[in-house]
């Protein structure tokens, strides 16, 4: 599943978000013994947004880092994208996410005019994208100058003493979850397979200057199982 490519591999990630929507919160509470609130508040934290902010969430599923940046900036304006309208619909639904603007559409062709947002964040979205460079690309473009991106995701498991429970974890634990609690063991298999054939944080690192981002830095958590990811878009004046 996991080496799927192109649009076979986008029409698979989109199908497999559908199935688990209703679910989906619960089993990254779950998966991540809650710690997925704290990595939310960091990304948000790291937007460095104003007040009167206007911020984008790629990817933003149910709605939980759009969440996060009301609750920490009550009076900024959240975008939330997403291909899977199953999950926004999941979203809406809940309490505290009815200010946010929900949008369909794609990670690496968003239907955004240029330098419209003050910062776009995502969480969960890189590692499941088919052209890592370009979602990046597209999130620098809508972005104004001098604008914020900032990613969360999972990592391959670092090699040291903790590496052989991580993959335990990955490898059994998750998809037993996810047939018990989602009823599809084969959406949380996905997970740890794409998971260990992602970038480094190191390698993500380099693709984000590579496409001109800069000040860009990573912040791991969770034993380096996840990273987030930030960098700023350059002045014009910066990227001549």
């Amino acid at each position: 599943m996991a080496d799927l490519q192109g649009r076979e591999r986008a029409h698979y990630v989109r199908d497999m978000f559908e199935r688990i929507a209703g679910r989906y919160d619960l089993m990254n509470r779950l998966m991540t013994f809650g710690q997925d609130r704290r990595w939310r508040r960091y990304v948000i934290q790291q937007a460095r947004l104003d007040s009167d902010a206007l911020l984008l969430d790629v990817a933003t599923g149910t709605g939980d880092i759009a969440q996060e940046g009301l609750r920490q900036h009550p009076d900024i304006t959240v975008v939330g994208l997403d291909f899977a309208p199953t999950m926004m619909t999941v979203g809406r639904d809940r309490l505290g996410r009815r200010k946010i603007l929900w949008c369909d559409g794609d990670a690496i062709n968003l239907p955004f005019p240029d330098s419209h947002f003050d910062a776009a964040v995502s969480g969960y979205l890189m590692r499941n994208v088919i052209d890592v460079p370009r979602a990046f690309r597209e999130q620098m473009r809508v972005v104004k100058p001098s604008g914020w991106i900032v990613t969360l995701d999972t990592t391959p498991p670092p090699p040291n003493l903790l590496r052989p429970f991580i993959l335990i974890h990955l490898r059994f634990v998750i998809p037993l979850l996810g047939r018990l609690i989602a009823g599809d063991d084969s959406a949380y298999s996905y997970l740890p397979e794409s998971t260990e054939g992602f970038k480094t944080p190191e390698e993500l690192a380099t693709i984000m200057r590579d496409v001109g981002l800069q000040e860009v830095s990573f912040r791991r958590f969770m034993f380096g199982t996840m990273a987030v990811h930030m960098g700023r878009r350059p002045q014009a004046e910066e990227a001549g």
